[in-house]
């Protein structure tokens, strides 16, 4: 089970990662969350990118056999939510994501940084 979450979680990181996001953080939410092991919190520039953000780590997941429960959000682009069941993403516009602060209200959990040359 771990090992499945693990490679959903780099999975997740890597499709983020390949359309340029930044400040690209994965919150470890086991001890604190039934809901979900770990959140993927990420940002982009613009609408566009946002989406194609999200596209790509949809993309990964329908190639794998991870499955998807929903999304929310997409239409807009400002903030959309990909539950994966084990890994919720969260993919913000940048002021959007100061504006709500998500890792200030999960600021007793372990943080992983991820940088753009870590790849999995």
């Amino acid at each position: 089970m771990i090992d499945t979450v693990n490679h959903l979680q780099q999975l997740v990181v890597q499709a983020t990662a390949d359309k340029k996001a930044f400040d690209i953080l994965v919150l470890d939410l086991r001890k604190r969350s039934d809901l979900t092991d770990f959140f993927v919190i990420c940002s982009g520039n613009s609408r566009m990118q946002v989406q194609a953000i999200a596209d790509s780590v949809l993309d990964e997941i329908y190639q794998s056999s991870h499955k998807m429960s929903s999304v929310e959000g997409y239409s807009s682009g400002n903030w959309v939510v990909l539950d994966l069941v084990d890994v919720v993403v969260h993919i913000f516009q940048k002021d959007v994501r100061v504006q709500y602060d998500l890792e200030r209200l999960w600021g007793d959990v372990p943080v992983i940084r991820v940088t753009c040359q870590e790849s999995y």
